[in-house]
């Protein structure tokens, strides 16, 4: 992983804003031509709402690679709330309102509390990160994150010594979220969508709360208004439009585990010696490259994340 450091920079300077808003620029290069079932011409991907954020500072954590351009990242998603496809997220969220929004932040904590996404963004200082983002298909992203340490509003709320586990909910509104509602064959998952990590992972300075991607507020079908982000581990443990955030003594059943207990654990950190009971994970493909690539362990972070699992067989990392 290369890791750089750099002045205060604002939104712009990381990608000039007229070129990352070009529409069709990843679905008009060769690997379009080869994925285009994936990303169809013609499709109109809802961006960002237009609301822009000033003066960022770009982490210390950001790498040098490639960013995947602004229409991939915001039309291929998984975001089973909006629909089974890559492509229904981004066309069935359209209408999805973020606001108001409020986040509970309770549990095993001294001060717990709830705050609106406005008090969230005049709160908590804002920087860019730039994060290769695994997804559990063996696709990767390089996204621009705007956001904050998730450490940052723990903090807050004074975890107790009881505390060991981080619990996070997504939002259940059947009416704005169609994939939520019960179709001809039951639910597809068990809603609401649940996730967590151990205390000690939250409060790494690489777990992220993000509000938004390439320096303006989060597109509905990325989890807006704010959505975790865990560099290192697949993309799923990665949960969007947070209602809740527990801190818990025992840890929590996230919904995948719950889902398919034979495929997916606690962990999911990335690592290419362990296989998915269906597919090889030992290489990835990058969104906007034919070619497959290496998996790193850890997605390239074993630097800042490999001694929380001291100890631990890697094989139960999954």
């Amino acid at each position: 992983m290369i890791i750089r450091r750099k002045p205060e920079l604002t939104d712009n300077d990381v990608t000039d804003y007229n070129l990352y808003r070009q529409r069709r620029k990843f679905i008009q290069s060769g690997f379009a031509l080869a994925a285009g079932a994936m990303l169809p011409l013609g499709f109109d991907s809802a961006v960002a709402a237009g609301v822009k954020f000033n003066d960022l500072k770009e982490s210390p954590f950001s790498t040098d690679e490639e960013l995947t351009s602004l229409e991939a990242i915001t039309s291929y998603n998984n975001f089973y709330e909006f629909g089974l496809d890559k492509e229904s997220p981004a066309k069935l969220s359209r209408d999805f309102k973020t606001r108001p929004w409020e986040i509970s932040v309770n549990g095993e904590c001294h001060s717990p509390m709830t705050i609106g996404i406005e008090d969230i963004l005049s709160e908590f200082p804002m920087e860019e990160r730039i994060y290769r983002l695994r997804c559990v298909e063996a696709w990767s992203m390089v996204i621009p994150w705007v956001g904050f340490p998730l450490a940052a509003l723990l903090k807050k709320v004074e975890p107790t010594m009881d505390a060991k586990y981080v619990e996070f909910t997504t939002l259940v509104d059947p009416e704005q979220m169609p994939g939520q509602r019960r179709g001809l064959f039951g639910y597809v998952l068990d809603w609401p969508y649940r996730e967590g990590l151990r205390l000690d992972e939250a409060m790494n300075p690489l777990t992220l709360l993000s509000t938004g991607l390439y320096g303006e507020q989060l597109p509905n079908q990325n989890g807006a208004p704010i959505r975790l982000v865990v560099p290192w581990k697949y993309g799923f443990k990665s949960i969007k439009s947070i209602v809740s955030i527990t801190l818990k003594r025992e840890q929590p059943l996230n919904t995948w585990q719950a889902q398919a207990s034979n495929e997916y654990g606690f962990y999911a950190n990335v690592n290419p010696e362990v296989d998915h009971p269906r597919w090889s994970q030992a290489r990835e493909r990058r969104v906007g490259e034919f070619l497959k690539r290496p998996t790193l362990p850890f997605n390239g972070y074993a630097e800042q994340v490999a001694s929380l699992y001291n100890g631990m067989d890697p094989k139960k990392l999954y």
